[in-house]
């Protein structure tokens, strides 16, 4: 429709590494998700870097994760300082971000037309 989510980044090593994106709307059209993740739990890569940028929403809440849950683990998320968020994207933090992620989960506010 009129949401999208776009992943882009820039990583190192790895070999066949699965990894699965979901984009979904709520029932109401009111909020959007975009999750990208490896489901075998962690990943390998060595990411330089990344962004997921959404398309027709403002992000409301967003994180990212150095470990997927799998199993008996759970996620890991990444320290605060490691990435930001702005109204439509989430990214690295140059110089504080420590080269893992294995998931990103971002959930965005969609526009509503005020009666």
């Amino acid at each position: 429709g009129d949401y999208g989510c776009t992943f882009t980044y820039s990583a190192q090593g790895g070999t066949n590494e699965q990894w699965q994106m979901n984009v979904e709307v709520s029932e109401d059209n009111g909020l959007f998700s975009c999750s990208i993740w490896r489901p075998q739990g962690k990943s390998y890569l060595f990411f330089t870097q990344f962004k997921a940028e959404v398309k027709g929403a403002k992000i409301e809440h967003a994180m990212a994760y150095s470990q997927a849950a799998v199993g008996a683990q759970t996620d890991i998320p990444l320290k605060q300082e490691e990435f930001e968020v702005t109204e439509t994207t989430v990214s690295h933090r140059e110089g504080k971000f420590r080269f893992e992620l294995s998931k990103l989960v971002v959930v965005a506010k969609t526009p509503r037309d005020e009666l």
